[in-house]
């Protein structure tokens, strides 16, 4: 596995494909992304994708793309699925999930989902060798699948972004605080001033209070593959109720300053 790091400086952007193209050796079989992006909430455009794609299709490699969040686009922005490339056909490799776009969070029901039937005959074959995921989730699935229309998207879409707007907005106001706005997902990631965001992170939930609460994040550390890259930045979901989240901003806020003057 050879990862490619992005940065908060270039919104999280994919690398030129000639990046991508120099690392591809004898032993590549696939190139992966998640788009919209966990943890950074980046929503890959389509000639990025369709860039990817030709490089699969120049070095014969699957192309496969977590689309979890696909439903989860703001400001107008479209979601380019892989699928719909022309050409790729044989190469595109989609993995999703229910838990995410119905907020079913702990009900693992997923799919592999790609039009090229020697890969899917594999994965079946490895599919037949695992227990099957509990029945109550499956019927529950069905049920979202079925019966969920698009008003239920546009209504969801539309509260992630007034919550995603509350959160950027606040953070931003803090003193040295960067935070990308993200096109997708739920997710973000800030840029702190601090040096060490496991310590930062753990000292909030142990010795921060605001208002009898504290906020919970994930250091960045985590979603690097390179040692020591992520020790000033964190993951945030934006997935409390508005009036919640601005009482978790105002208890970063001031953890902030506690912490800088501890």
């Amino acid at each position: 596995v050879r990862p490619f790091t992005t940065t908060i400086e270039e919104r999280f952007a994919l690398p030129e494909v000639e990046a991508v193209e120099a690392a591809i050796g004898p032993k590549t079989r696939a190139l992966m992304i998640c788009n919209p992006n966990n943890p950074t909430g980046t929503l890959y455009s389509k000639a990025e994708l369709e860039a990817l794609a030709g490089l699969c299709l120049k070095h014969d490699l699957f192309l496969i793309a977590d689309e979890v969040y696909r439903e989860f686009v703001y400001d107008g922005q479209q979601h380019t699925s892989i699928l719909g490339i022309h050409g790729l056909e044989q190469h595109a490799v989609v993995v999703e999930s229910t838990s995410k776009m119905y907020s079913a969070c702990g009900a693992r029901i997923g799919a592999l989902i790609t039009k090229n039937q020697d890969l899917m005959a594999t994965a079946l074959k490895y599919a037949q060798a695992r227990l099957s995921p509990p029945t109550l989730e499956q019927m529950g699935a069905m049920a979202a699948l079925l019966h969920t229309g698009p008003d239920y998207f546009d209504q969801v879409r539309a509260e992630y972004v007034s919550r995603r707007n509350l959160m950027v907005q606040a953070l931003s106001a803090m003193p040295g605080v960067t935070c990308p706005r993200p096109g997708g997902a739920f997710y973000a990631v800030a840029r702190l001033p601090i040096t060490d965001s496991d310590d930062f992170c753990r000292w909030m939930l142990e010795h921060h209070r605001h208002e009898g609460a504290t906020v919970m994040m994930a250091p960045a550390t985590g979603f690097y593959a390179t040692p020591g890259l992520g020790r000033d930045e964190v993951r945030l979901a934006y997935v409390l109720e508005k009036a919640n989240l601005a009482m978790a901003m105002d208890c970063l806020a001031t953890g902030l300053a506690a912490y800088r003057g501890a």
